[in-house]
């Protein structure tokens, strides 16, 4: 299927929401124009701006066949738009998708269970003559990180987080689009489902055998830097956390295997503890002065890197007292913060762009003392 024209009927059955669909809300949200509706019978009549405060009148629908009747466009493929914790297909939504693949829509899933390998499905795809895109499916023979992400020449930005779930991804993209505008040059290197569902490129660094997860990131990060230039910059969207008890291994093989020269703090600055249904609710989240020393400390075990900037998301906060958090942020770390979605990703790109010039400066007088040492 062609990611780059492709219209989406998204599956959100029961979990329309921010936290609780998150592929679906990102697809909303920078793939609007390409979404016709989306399934959720327990908000039907609603539009996606009653439910999420943005998107505009894409319906929300009770059924399959009333999302592809009054669709604001034509779906040519069923997105499956949520990715639960275990990756598992919802309950009773297989059906739906079969029957989906029946009416000639490829499927489009972000799961661990990957959909090709359900019989039934499968089979349903192939006689219909569809295709079944299994974004969390890692390419084959990735190989062991070496350390050759440390050789780019492009400015290599890894965003990072204190938790999982918290806008890294929205944040990278949003930082992205703002360098853009800046008149740079950007890869955005996707490390996980939602990203390679919106740049049609990518690995899912969380579905990788864990000795390789490393490696995919180096990868992702050499291809960025093609994508980019030597004199472009590459955003890497993190994963996980590293004090998640479930998610840091794959947030230090991110870390250690794209070798980033700087990074992002991400935050969401309604959270103290580590969200997840009530689990991880005995690990507290560090000020953002530590989780600054933790990453720092961290990423220079192989090579240093400065965390330059905080995103924060403060959805649930007033204009006030989200204005009032940022200030906040900048005064207990030094460095310029923003929520990126409410208020823009401006002070982020500038620190990205300063760091960049920084790097070139000092390579450049390096470059100069060894020529006079000649």
């Amino acid at each position: 299927m062609d990611f780059a024209r492709a219209t989406y009927l998204i599956l959100a059955e029961g979990a329309l929401g921010i936290h609780t669909s998150k592929t679906a809300t990102s697809a909303i949200r920078y793939l609007r124009d390409r979404v016709s509706a989306v399934i959720d019978s327990t908000k039907a009549g609603k539009t996606v701006q009653d439910v999420l405060g943005f998107g505009g009148d894409i319906p929300v629908v009770a059924s399959l066949d009333e999302g592809i009747a009054k669709g604001v466009v034509a779906p040519s493929a069923l997105l499956v738009g949520v990715a639960p914790r275990g990756g598992q297909l919802p309950e009773d939504a297989a059906e739906v998708i079969i029957e989906a693949a029946r009416k000639g829509l490829d499927i489009v899933s972000g799961m661990h269970q990957h959909l090709s390998d359900i019989a039934e499905i499968r089979d349903a795809a192939a006689a219909a003559g569809v295709s079944i895109v299994d974004l969390r499916k890692p390419p084959a023979n990735l190989p062991v990180s070496t350390g050759r992400a440390r050789l780019v020449e492009s400015f290599n930005v890894l965003m990072v987080g204190t938790d999982c779930n918290l806008g890294k991804m929205t944040a990278g993209l949003e930082i992205r689009n703002a360098l853009i505008g800046e008149g740079e040059m950007v890869a955005f290197a996707p490390t996980g489902q939602t990203g390679i569902l919106l740049e049609g490129w990518g690995i899912a660094v969380d579905a990788v055998i864990s000795d390789f997860t490393a490696g995919a990131a180096e990868l992702l990060v050499l291809e960025g830097a093609e994508r980019a230039g030597p004199d472009g910059i590459i955003i890497v969207e993190g994963q996980g956390s590293l004090i998640h008890p479930g998610y840091s291994a794959v947030t230090l093989g991110l870390l250690h295997g794209s070798l980033p020269e700087a990074m992002i703090l991400c935050h969401d600055v309604s959270r103290t503890t580590i969200r997840g249904d009530n689990v991880y609710d005995w690990v507290k989240i560090p000020p953002l002065s530590r989780m600054i020393q933790i990453y720092e400390e961290v990423a220079g075990w192989l090579r240093p890197a400065k965390v330059i900037g905080i995103a924060l998301k403060t959805n649930e906060l007033s204009e006030e007292d989200a204005r009032a958090a940022i200030r906040r942020a900048e005064e207990e770390t030094g460095l310029p913060a923003t929520d990126p979605v409410r208020f823009g990703a401006g002070p982020l790109a500038k620190a990205i762009i300063e760091a960049k010039e920084r790097r070139d400066s000092a390579a450049q007088r390096q470059g100069a003392l060894a020529g006079a040492l000649r």
